[in-house]
């Protein structure tokens, strides 16, 4: 079963045991636990599940691991005969997060119900008065 989940503007492909870097989450409290809301979700059967109706019944934990940076990136301004020069660096920081679950309440639609009995049914000769 693998999910498509979106977080800090951009979409991942994911599966349970997947540990993946995303732009950094600021968790409140001392739980490192999330859950999210996928945007699609594919089950073990080769079943897609779309739709906002249908991904309620849905979510997907999440675990922070821990926090990282980004290699340094050197952003070098210049402007040729006006001497105009500058140089700036940037290092972006993610959160490691480890997917726990993914599942939820599947909502079983009503089966139908079963035909009624030949028995259960009053017969066409025989009429009550």
């Amino acid at each position: 079963m693998y999910a498509v989940i979106r977080t800090g503007g951009k979409q991942y492909k994911v599966a349970a045991g997947d540990v993946i870097e995303v732009e950094r989450l600021k968790i409140k409290g001392d739980d490192p636990t999330l859950t999210l809301t996928p945007l699609f979700v594919v089950d073990d059967g080769g079943n897609a599940i779309s739709g906002a109706d249908k991904l309620a019944d849905y979510k997907v934990g999440v675990k922070v691991v821990g926090d990282t940076k980004g290699d340094k990136i050197t952003v070098f301004k210049y402007r040729n005969k006006s001497g105009y020069a500058s140089k700036t660096g940037h290092r972006q920081q993610y959160s490691m997060i480890e997917i726990t679950s993914i599942g939820g309440t599947k909502a079983k639609k009503a089966e139908k119900a079963e035909p009624a009995k030949a028995s259960d049914t009053p017969d066409s000769d025989t009429v009550e008065k």
